[in-house]
């Protein structure tokens, strides 16, 4: 649910933990601790408060879009999967979408649409889908990215396939033969 800055001040309270320091607070905690399960947590965490756009400017102060990016390096699947889940909350927004582009982001993003996992997969289609602008339609509309898409197009997963047929129908003008 969109939050506005009067709805979180009712619910922390004039003298609660403001949400900068809860989410800094997160950040801290996914960087100090080693265990997988909690890192994956904490990381999902992130990836959930990226959804709200009154959040954007807060993530961007503590470098989550930048933690995201470097998540989809990862050898753990959990951590890809909420890495690239946070990139695709955030990347509607033109200063985090430049951040993902200026910082490596569509070749790692790229290499998530041949992930085994399903929401990966997911994220990674819909991630690269926003992406494309009048700026960024060259670097992502190329001959590796189509044939992800083409492949996609006709999975048995009706998620996979429905987001990949409308990424080739909006920005190939393409059409699956399905």
């Amino acid at each position: 649910m969109f939050t506005n800055a009067k709805r979180i001040e009712e619910k922390t309270g004039r003298f609660g933990r403001g949400r900068f320091e809860y989410l800094q607070a997160l950040v801290t905690e996914f960087q100090d601790t080693h265990k997988d399960e909690s890192r994956e947590q904490i990381l999902a965490n992130l990836a959930n408060f990226a959804y709200d756009p009154i959040n954007y400017d807060y993530l961007r102060q503590l470098n989550v879009t930048d933690l995201f990016i470097d998540m989809l390096t990862e050898s753990n699947d959990k951590l890809i999967q909420f890495g690239i889940g946070g990139l695709c909350n955030l990347c509607l927004d033109k200063e985090n979408r430049d951040i993902i582009i200026a910082n490596d982001g569509l070749s790692l993003i790229t290499n998530c649409l041949s992930s085994e996992n399903e929401e990966t997969v997911i994220n990674a289609i819909s991630t690269l889908y926003y992406l494309v602008c009048p700026e960024t339609k060259s670097k992502i509309v190329i001959e590796s990215i189509i044939g992800y898409m083409e492949s996609y197009a006709s999975s048995s997963n009706p998620r996979i396939a429905n987001l990949a047929q409308i990424f080739l129908q909006d920005h190939c003008n393409k059409t699956s033969s399905r």
